[in-house]
């Protein structure tokens, strides 16, 4: 079985998938990784070879563009290895970050399924890889396999429910505790208890939390009398639990933070 494993260039819709072109790879490495993905553990080997047979594995370079809002899906994307950035855009050109999509998640499985268009632009952030499934084969799949059903469904659920964290988020909290549990999410998911390190420019990522990159700045620094330190791109915590009593973390609201227990707890 081949898989293409090219360094991505342009535009994924742009690219010709002809064998001639991409090259082929048979290495068993490629294969592997991409078997013990989460959305394949239900398949059977001969369905799972149906679909890989239909995949294109690509090594994509930061800031390359997966594709553009308005536009319909040809591939059901998956995230094997770094993130890939949703991000939305008014008709006056003004662009928010939506979420961000890490391995091994889909990306926007409703629009693939649906074969409706995208109401989000894809970009990548960091060095990444993806498997690319043709959308027509992956319908096809979804339709007949009772296991790749119940995959999506899972993914949509988890999808839904991120979505939901980030509007309580928004609609609920003040700028103050927006930011401060994002710093305390930021440092456990980066597993470093006295500091976390912003992974994107200010600007983006404070248009992910509700506002701009002034607000996101002056908020940093009135939370350095609540044990926060800035130096550049690194937020240094010295005091953990003070900045926690001032931000008020929710269970329901800050998944990096409490992990998955409640999501589950009930399966």
């Amino acid at each position: 079985m081949s898989i293409y494993d090219v360094i991505f260039i342009t535009r994924i819709g742009d690219i010709s998938h002809e064998k001639g072109r991409l090259g082929v790879h048979d290495t068993i490495t490629t294969v592997a990784e991409a078997e013990t993905l989460p959305i394949f553990a239900r398949l059977s080997p001969e369905r799972r070879q149906d679909l890989l047979a239909n995949a294109i594995l690509h090594s994509v370079p930061p800031g390359a563009v997966l594709f553009e809002q308005g536009e319909v899906p040809n591939f059901q994307l998956i995230v094997i290895a770094g993130s890939a950035q949703l991000l939305g855009r008014s008709a006056a050109g003004r662009e928010v970050l939506i979420e961000t999509v890490r391995a091994p998640d889909l990306i926007i499985p409703a629009a693939v399924v649906s074969g409706a268009p995208y109401l989000m632009q894809a970009r990548v952030p960091e060095p990444s890889r993806f498997l690319l499934v043709q959308a027509d084969a992956f319908r096809s799949a979804v339709a007949a396999d009772p296991g790749l059903a119940h995959a999506v469904i899972g993914s949509l659920a988890t999808q839904f429910r991120r979505m939901v964290r980030q509007v309580k988020n928004l609609k609920l909290r003040s700028t103050t505790e927006r930011v401060g549990c994002y710093v305390l999410a930021l440092r456990a998911r980066q597993g470093t208890p006295d500091r976390a390190v912003l992974p994107y420019e200010k600007t983006l990522i404070a248009s992910e939390l509700g506002m701009t990159r002034e607000s996101f700045s002056r908020t940093l620094a009135s939370l350095e009398q609540s044990g926060l330190q800035v130096e550049g791109q690194t937020i240094l915590i010295r005091d953990a639990a003070n900045l926690a009593a001032v931000c008020h973390p929710d269970p329901l609201i800050d998944d990096d933070l409490f992990g998955r227990a409640l999501e589950y707890a009930n399966q």
